[in-house]
């Protein structure tokens, strides 16, 4: 006789037994995937999302849906994502916010990162670029770190959020040049960005992507880019590095990742799509055009290469005695 308890337990288990059949994964995948952003639409991580996205769908043979999660500085997107079904149909923008961070600095976050998640690939890394509005008073990187040195905790700063790659870069840059500014943060790039332009704070590092537009177009100076050598796409603009702090550098990264427990087949299925995308020549070009370097490693790669970024962090952050 089957019970209501084997029913529901038989209800709940079934899912997960699909999810793992050589069947199911042969056939995966027969309808859209979720991509779940932990920003708002518009900043850098969700338009190398969408790129990378489109092109992967197609190589599947269906849509990858973006949806943007934009609360909790990238831990409610996490936490979302790691519940999900680990059948492949939801899968998780990944950077160094969320995976490596945030489990450093928010004491309400429940889920360890590390094991949460089955690792696909790292789509790209990016430098940052620090940028004022045209209007400022601040025409070089150095006029501004000499008036924040003298004027403690009178700069405010935009980020896409707490933990996000423009928050961290700019945590990294006060500690390790002993100055004070105040962080504002947002719901993604996109409406940090806007108050910078509107003045309602004064500088934001943040993603060549999410400003390229706006540096061309003379709206926004940039003055300084995070990596150790400077960009081709900016050659004129310094490295911090070069302007006075050579151990300095920061580099926002982004990689796919599925809910622990996904079917090695369908990782494997996700990777291939995923990296043919990243090689496709005008993906490449687009990416290069706004500042990241493709990369599209193995799936063993990128867990290896997120482990080290939550060491490093870990180790930033006990210095700075941070904590959210």
């Amino acid at each position: 006789m089957i019970t209501r308890r084997l029913l529901c337990a038989s209800l709940i288990t079934a899912p997960a037994i699909l999810a793992s059949s050589p069947l199911f994964a042969q056939s995966y995948p027969e309808r859209p995937i979720r991509l779940i952003v932990p920003y708002a639409a518009g900043g850098g991580t969700d338009a190398i999302a969408r790129l990378v996205a489109q092109s992967a769908g197609e190589k599947l043979g269906q849509t990858i849906v973006v949806e943007n999660v934009a609360t909790g500085g990238g831990n409610v997107a996490t936490q979302n994502a790691s519940k999900a079904a680990p059948d492949g149909y939801t899968i998780l923008m990944a950077n160094q916010g969320p995976m490596a961070v945030n489990p450093h600095m928010f004491k309400s976050l429940k889920i360890d990162t590390l094991t949460a998640f089955t690792p696909i690939t790292l789509v790209a890394a990016a430098p940052l670029v620090m940028v004022v509005p045209q209007s400022s008073q601040f025409q070089t990187f150095k006029q501004l770190m000499d008036y924040a040195k003298a004027n403690p905790s009178k700069l405010t700063y935009g980020s896409a959020g707490n933990g996000s790659a423009s928050h961290l870069a700019t945590l990294l840059l006060n500690y390790v040049a002993k100055t004070d500014t105040v962080h504002v943060p947002y719901r993604g790039a996109g409406p940090a960005i806007t108050d910078v332009l509107g003045g309602q704070t004064q500088f934001i590092i943040t993603t060549i992507p999410s400003v390229a537009g706006m540096i061309q177009t003379k709206q926004m100076r940039a003055l300084a880019v995070t990596s150790k050598e400077r960009v081709p796409t900016l050659p004129d603009v310094p490295t911090i590095a070069e302007s006075g702090w050579p151990d300095y550098e920061s580099a926002a990264w982004y990689g796919f990742v599925a809910p622990a427990g996904t079917p090695a087949e369908i990782v494997d299925k996700l990777q291939k799509a995923t990296v043919a995308a990243i090689n496709e020549p005008a993906v490449r070009k687009r990416l290069a055009q706004e500042g990241a370097k493709p990369i599209g490693n193995t799936p063993a790669e990128f867990g290896a290469f997120m482990a080290a970024e939550h060491k490093r962090w870990g180790e930033i952050i006990k210095a700075a005695n941070l904590s959210l």
